[in-house]
Order: C-alpha cells, then sequence, then structure tokens
C-alpha cells in the first residue's frame, strides 16, 4: 500500500525528503520513527495502536497501559505542530559493518600491500608512554578540535588524477629541494589539476604500472612541469624514501594514500590510515616516515610518522554520513602525521559531492578522544 504524493511506502522513512506536509513521530517506548505523508495519518494511526497493543501484549500484564503508548498514539493523529516533543538531539547511529575486504585500491591498483604501514590497523597496538604529554603538546599549540581540510567547494581538499599506462611522460625540474627528489620525466598530463593554496600539490596515479608520481610547489612550463620537490612511489612494494629525504610532504610519505576519497566514504569503509597535519611538529620521525618536522627542541612534540588512533572510549553513537564512516577509519587505522600544517586538520580529495553538513561534525571532536599508539623508534638526523 503506498501513500503520499511521492508514492512514499506509508509508514517507510523518506531520506533527503522535503516534502511539504511529512513528518516524522516517535513512537513513544516502540523506538519506530514514522514518515507521516499526506492522507496517511489514519492508516498510522491504526499502525500505532496495533504496534502498542502487540508489544504491550508481551510486556505488560492484562489491563496495563503506559504513558509513552498513549503518546505514541496522540503524536501520530494529531496535526503538524501539536504536542511536539522536545530536541533530544541526532538519533543513535550504527557504525558501519567492519569488512574483510582487501585493502585500498584505486583505478585498478592496490594501495600499497595490506602489511604497508598506511594499511595496517591499530586496533590492538599499545598506547604510547608519551601519547599524554603528546596529545597536551598539540592541543596547546593550535585549534584543539579536528578540521575536515575538504569538502564541496572545488578549491578545498587535494585533487589527483588517474592515467593510462599510455601516458607520455614529460620532463620535470626542480628549484627547491632537487637533491631529495626522484628525476623526471614523469607522465603528468600538462593539464593535470593542481591543489589550491600555498603547497600546490600535483597526484598522479599510472594505472598499468601502478605508480605514483607527485609534485610540490608545482607549475607547468611549456612543455613539462617546474617543482619545489617531486616523488615517485611503487604502490606494489613497501620500499620507503632514502633516510633523511623528504618527498612532496615534509615526512616523506606519498600523500594520496592518506586522503579520505568519495568513493571510499560513499562505500561504507575507509581502509587505510588519514593524513594528519599538526602546527607545531619534532625535528624527528618514526617509520615509515624518513624526514623530521621542524622543532628539535621539544620532545613532546608530534614527530612526522607518528600514529594516533581514537580511544575506544569516546562516544561516537550520534555521529552520522559521511563523517561517521571517517569516525570508525580513525578507530580501526588511526592518522598518520605526515607535515606541519594546521592543527588536527584531516585531508581529503577533492570532490563538489562532499556534504559539508555532514563533515563539520568532526568539528566538535576535541583531539583529547586520541591517543598516541606506539608503532616504533623515534629516529633524528645523522650528525
Amino acid at each position: 500500500m503506498r501513500c503520499g504524493a511521492r508514492g512514499a511506502p506509508c509508514g517507510g522513512v523518506v531520506l533527503g525528503g522535503s516534502e511539504r506536509g511529512v513528518k516524522v513521530a516517535r513512537l513513544g517506548s516502540l523506538g519506530v520513527l514514522v514518515v507521516l505523508g499526506l492522507g496517511c495519518r489514519e492508516r498510522l494511526r491504526e499502525a500505532a495502536r496495533a504496534a502498542r497493543d502487540r508489544v504491550h501484549s508481551m510486556t505488560a500484564p492484562e489491563g496495563a497501559s503506559t504513558q509513552a503508548e498513549t503518546q505514541a498514539e496522540v503524536s501520530a493523529a494529531e496535526p503538524e505542530g501539536r504536542h511536539t516533543r522536545p530536541d533530544t538531539g541526532p538519533p543513535i547511529v550504527a557504525p558501519p559493518p567492519v569488512t574483510t575486504d582487501r585493502g585500498p585500491n584505486l583505478g585498478g591498483c592496490a594501495i600499497f600491500p595490506p602489511d604497508n604501514a598506511w594499511n595496517r590497523e591499530v586496533t590492538a597496538l599499545a598506547v604510547s608512554p608519551r601519547s599524554a604529554a603528546t596529545i597536551a603538546n598539540i592541543q596547546a599549540h593550535g585549534d584543539p578540535h579536528l578540521h575536515a581540510d575538504f569538502g564541496d567547494n572545488p578549491e578545498w581538499g587535494l585533487p589527483f588524477v588517474v592515467v593510462p599506462p599510455t601516458q607520455g611522460a614529460v620532463p620535470v625540474r626542480y628549484d627547491e629541494y632537487g637533491d631529495e627528489s626522484d628525476p623526471g620525466p614523469f607522465p603528468i598530463p600538462l593539464d593535470a589539476p593542481i591543489e589550491f593554496g600555498n603547497d600546490h600539490h600535483v597526484l598522479v596515479l599510472q594505472q598499468g604500472t601502478c605508480r605514483l608520481f607527485e609534485l610540490y610547489h608545482a607549475r607547468r612550463e611549456r612543455n613539462g612541469w617546474v617543482a619545489g620537490s617531486g616523488a615517485t612511489f611503487d604502490l606494489s612494494s613497501n620500499r620507503t624514501r632514502h633516510e633523511e629525504w623528504t618527498s612532496c610532504d615534509q615526512a616523506g610519505l606519498p600523500i594520496l594514500p592518506g586522503l579520505v576519497r568519495f568513493d571510499e566514504v560513499s562505500a561504507g569503509v575507509i581502509r587505510h590510515a588519514i593524513r594528519v597535519t599538526f602546527e607545531h611538529t619534532q625535528g624527528a620521525w618514526i617509520a615509515p616516515a624518513t624526514h623530521p618536522g621542524t622543532d628539535d627542541n621539544d620532545p613532546d612534540a608530534p614527530p612526522m610518522g607518528l600514529r594516533l588512533r581514537m580511544r575506544a572510549d569516546y562516544d561516537t553513537r550520534r555521529i552520522y554520513g559521511q563523517a561517521r564512516v571517517i569516525v570508525e577509519a580513525m578507530k580501526r587505522y588511526g592518522l598518520l602525521v605526515a607535515d606541519t600544517g594546521g592543527n588536527w586538520y584531516l585531508s581529503g580529495a577533492t570532490d563538489r559531492r562532499w556534504n559539508n553538513d555532514d563533515l563539520d561534525q568532526l568539528k566538535n571532536i576535541p583531539g583529547t578522544a586520541f591517543e598516541v599508539v606506539d608503532t616504533g623508534p623515534l629516529r633524528r638526523r645523522r650528525r
């Protein structure tokens, strides 16, 4: 049986609709959400009574009644605007199911082997003995809450492009960190998207070869590119950069594997750590990073390559939508410190399909919801 102007099932749930004359009533202690479409009230009132009677017969002695059940019937029968309930906040939302599928994939390429640091789960790792001091240091040096550094604005986030195996290679010239960069040519199209802002990253994944090519401070030059630095990564290997080398990130890490991508979130699961930046970082690193942060004199500042995990006791039950998928990934895979930048800034791919209202929920999560996990020893430059 169908009712309502757009054929919504009577008693069903309308997602994303704004049909005039539709309202939502909660049937008291039954915990059932009902959509009231035009012409549905009488049938829903009968359904509410029937549901009430079924539960009542199982839970209460004969003749008993409850205030919640009475209110359920009134809510289903009364016109909109009367007997309204106080706002109790967003409903509790069940987490996405945990899958055992293979690791992240893009363009037909696995994004590193399953045992790569980006793809390892952190749920069982021990908390670092320096966790409390590091979190306190982070909170004292910038915004203490999370921020999604991406959204529906095409100028936000980091764009990337996937190219075929036949993409022609073009010259690349370096003018800042050439001694720590991989020599060209790179198969980067001359019309590849360039990140807005100051860093001007260019990220290219080549199919077939499954190699990643990244540039920093990139700009086009005739038939090629000029960049501050450049790096290429074999996505089938766990090989890292040379010790003490940077990449297009301060940490010497690749950028693309740590981005929150719309295709992952829309599928309901992120299977890798998320790239994060902090305003104040330590002049040291933890593998798989290969290059230090900025401050050699602060042992409590986060080093490059530091792994953080959302605490298991932090309540995320009312977080929904795209933000909920990100939250579940932060519990399972955590955050990986990759650069000095905005405090608690999570990196994501540029995409107009992001829902800013969903993502803004992350701004309510404090840094104290995280803990540092132990993934290996601290390393410093050889003197």
